[in-house]
């Protein structure tokens, strides 16, 4: 192995420092040592005056990701209309919100770890709601061979056995159903040029990056027809804004947290605030440069994620 970075919380200014690895052989990067139960489950929640940088929050909730969601629905279309799709990791099922658009006649359904899943489920963007791991074998026994189409949206890297989750995820798919995953690429130009600026790390939440042929060797191990793969439609324009957010939040004076054993003084605090605000057409600039590079950043290494459809055996 080698170490590609230590770094703190960048985004959110939790304490503790932590380490992402990489294997020489394969390129799987990952945690290392990974959090605990009770860590992730702190890092993970909402914590009452924990610092929220609006800039940061800007980027991540860039139109790009609803464009994102688009393009992973409309890659379903030359399948036909399934009958029933399953989104792991939902969240409060804004995916299938997007992709009813597309099949206005298929049954979502939803897993969460939290559960936000059942706030989709009453606002009707998912019929059925299953809080806990899809690997959860209750979870597993329930769902099992019932679904046409299982989506994995950038769900594998926040798992603790990616593994563990595509068997569960081929369990939940009929035979000739279709498995649909978006993850990072860990080995995108701007992770090795940006280091842990590169805002996809999000350390400590990201437990595991894969690289494509992995997860491709992994699918045809299984017996999975490869139906497409790619980075062009998958890519996430955001990197520039991403670094520039994140480095305007660390020049400032380090905000107020409930962990602080002394807080910031109020002038601090106001100077904080102001920066960040004469700071945000600096983050405005680099979303702006992100969107116009992205039709030529996509077609080359410096694409951040990548798209497979695999088929599951009919037997």
């Amino acid at each position: 192995m080698r170490n590609r970075l230590r770094t703190g919380d960048l985004r959110r200014h939790r304490p503790g420092l932590f380490t992402v690895d990489e294997c020489r052989d394969c390129g799987h990067t990952f945690q290392n040592p990974r959090l605990t139960a009770e860590g992730l489950a702190f890092y993970r929640r909402t914590v009452r005056g924990a610092p929220r940088d609006p800039a940061t929050e800007r980027v991540l909730a860039l139109h790009a990701v609803r464009h994102r969601r688009r393009g992973a629905a409309r890659a379903m279309l030359p399948f036909g209309e399934p009958e029933s799709w399953l989104d792991v990791g939902t969240g409060l099922g804004r995916f299938p919100l997007t992709a009813r658009e597309f099949f206005p006649y298929t049954a979502f359904d939803g897993t969460d770890l939290t559960p936000r899943v059942e706030r989709a489920r009453d606002l009707g963007r998912v019929e059925e709601a299953h809080v806990g791991p899809l690997t959860d074998p209750r979870v597993t026994a329930r769902l099992a061979g019932r679904y046409d189409v299982v989506s994995l949206l950038h769900h594998l890297e926040h798992t603790t056995d990616p593994r563990a989750e595509l068997r569960a995820a081929l369990d939940a798919l009929r035979p000739g159903g279709h498995l649909l995953i978006e993850s990072l690429d860990p080995r995108c130009v701007f992770a090795a040029l940006f280091g842990r600026w590169w805002l996809p790390y999000d350390q400590p939440r990201r437990l595991h990056l894969l690289p494509p042929r992995n997860l491709r060797a992994e699918l045809e191990e299984r017996g999975c027809a490869l139906v497409t793969a790619g980075h062009r439609t998958a890519h996430v324009p955001h990197d520039l804004a991403g670094l520039t957010a994140l480095a305007l939040s660390h020049a400032l004076p380090a905000p107020d947290t409930p962990w602080r054993a002394v807080p910031p003084t109020p002038f601090q605090q106001h100077l904080r605030t102001v920066l960040l605000r004469a700071g945000t057409p600096l983050v405005v600039a680099a979303a702006v440069a992100d969107l116009a590079l992205a039709p030529v950043v996509r077609r080359t290494p410096f694409a951040n994620a990548y798209r497979i459809i695999a088929r599951k055996p009919e037997r």
